[in-house]
This record gives C-alpha cells, sequence and structure tokens, in this order.
C-alpha cells in the first residue's frame, strides 16, 4: 500500500561543536529542516541511526531507496541533501503511516513516498532502479529480544533475511548505484561474504565508536557492483560528555538543532 505525503562519504570533515543526542525519546524530535513524530514506530530517533544518516553518500539528484524506513529519518535526511525522489518501505503500518505523516510535514513532501509492506517482497519494492540503497536493518538476531512484538519485529534479523535482502537489493540498485548499510561490527564479514554472491562488493567501511577508549561497535558499509580498493576509518562520535567529536560534529551539524547558525 502506497502511503503518499559519492561513492563512500570522502575524508571525514572537520567542524566543532558540541551537544549530545539523546539515544531514544517517544517525543518529537525536531530538527532544523524537519521534525520526527515518533509515537508509533518502534524504533525511535538514536545518535546511531542520525550518524549513519549524516554520512550517506547521497548525490544531487539521486534515486533513493529506503529498506525499513521507520520513522522516515533516513528518508528525511537523504532528501535534505538533495535526493530527487525516495521510496520508503515499511512493514509495520503503524510506523509506515507515522512516516507517511512525517514527510507530509516536511519541505519534500512532493519527493517522498511511503509503501507499506515487507522490504524482502519484490513486489512491494516495486521495479525501478535506484542510485542509492539504504538500510538500517534490524540487526538483534542474537540477543535477548524485547517482550514488545513490534519492537521485536522492527529490530530482529536472522541470517535469512540478510540474503533477502541482498537479493532485493541487487534487482534495485543501478549500474552505477551504492548500497549504504548499518550493521554491529560482528555481522559486516558475512554480509561481505554474502553480497559477493549478489555481485555487490565494499568499498568503504566507517567503524563507529562512542568514545576513543572503545571499541567500534557498528560499521556503516557502502557496498559498489564491481570490486575495487576498500576506505576503512573510524569515526568516533563524543570526545566527552556533551561533547561531540569534529568530525562528528561536521557531520551532525546541518541536521541537529544544537548546531543551528543563527
Amino acid at each position: 500500500m502506497l502511503l503518499q505525503a559519492a561513492s563512500c562519504p570522502g575524508n571525514l570533515p572537520q567542524g566543532q561543536a558540541s551537544g549530545i543526542l539523546p539515544r531514544v525519546t517517544t517525543r518529537d524530535f525536531q530538527f532544523q529542516q524537519f521534525k520526527v513524530r515518533q509515537s508509533d514506530s518502534a524504533m525511535k530517533v538514536c545518535t546511531d541511526a542520525t550518524v549513519f544518516g549524516a554520512m550517506a553518500p547521497v548525490q544531487p539528484g539521486d534515486r533513493v531507496l529506503d529498506l525499513g524506513t521507520g520513522t522516515g529519518l533516513l528518508a528525511l535526511m537523504t532528501a535534505q541533501m538533495g535526493a530527487a525522489s525516495i521510496r520508503a518501505v515499511e512493514i509495520d503500518a503503524a510506523a509506515a503511516a507515522e512516516a507517511a505523516s512525517n514527510f507530509a510535514l516536511s519541505p519534500w513532501r512532493d519527493q517522498l513516498a511511503v509503501v507499506q509492506g515487507d522490504l524482502c517482497d519484490r513486489e512491494t519494492v516495486g521495479d525501478r532502479m535506484f542510485e542509492l540503497v539504504i538500510c538500517n536493518p534490524p540487526f538483534f538476531a542474537e540477543q535477548s529480544l524485547s517482550e514488545d512484538p513490534q519492537r521485536r519485529r522492527a529490530r530482529h534479523a536472522d541470517e535469512s533475511f540478510l540474503a533477502d535482502l541482498l537479493q532485493v537489493v541487487n534487482k534495485s540498485l543501478s549500474e552505477q548505484g551504492l548500497f549504504y548499510v548499518l550493521l554491529p561490527c560482528e555481522r559486516i564479514q558475512g554480509l561481505v561474504h554474502r553480497a559477493a554472491g549478489e555481485q555487490l562488493y565494499p568499498v568503504c567501511r566507517t567503524d563507529i565508536r562512542g568514545y576513543a577508549h572503545q571499541p567500534p561497535k557498528l560499521a556503516a558499509v557502502t557496498f559498489a557492483r564491481k570490486t575495487g580498493p576498500m576506505m576503512e576509518r573510524r569515526l568516533t562520535v563524543y570526545d566527552g560528555p556533551r561533547q561531540y567529536s569534529r568530525p562528528a560534529a561536521a557531520y551532525l551539524g546541518d541536521f541537529l538543532l544544537r548546531f543551528a547558525k543563527a
């Protein structure tokens, strides 16, 4: 049901600012150019997703497919970065409706559309080709799951899910397109192995950690259809309590109210 409403990012940019984004809140979250309502979506606005979206390799004019959009956060961020059209897929009816509402209230309502359905179902995704496919998938397959059925469905992914996801990406990605995904570091090797079977190859990996003394837990990986050298790097989000690192602040500077220019 339709609800209408760079390769790897380059060198880590430099900038400076301080602040902290709450990891989870049930209240509406106001960004500089859009607001995210999130009372009905299982997955709320959080630091990981926001940093991941801010680093997305979007080029002006790109057609973007957002698989598992939730509140619509990543779709809205790619629209702000210049994507020409965004198709956002969400399996949960309440979350899909909320994303559609967020899109309708944004400056890019004519560029954004939500499709309710299984993101691994080709009929849901459609036959269009996209320059960027983006996904922040449910990745807690081997950890304890929430008792909330909605949240459990939003967060749970197993190996068969990843296999199905990659098949959809392969069929939806243009020849020069990019697939951009966020997963725990320990699951990246398995994803890379499976992606090769769909002729998708990693070109950039950014390991993300909270503080410099912590090991990275998540990695944002960009895949392309052609093999080549892979850029590997590390992003530290915070220098200290309530203080973003300069690279993280530069990425988030166009999005968070904390960094809005007077």
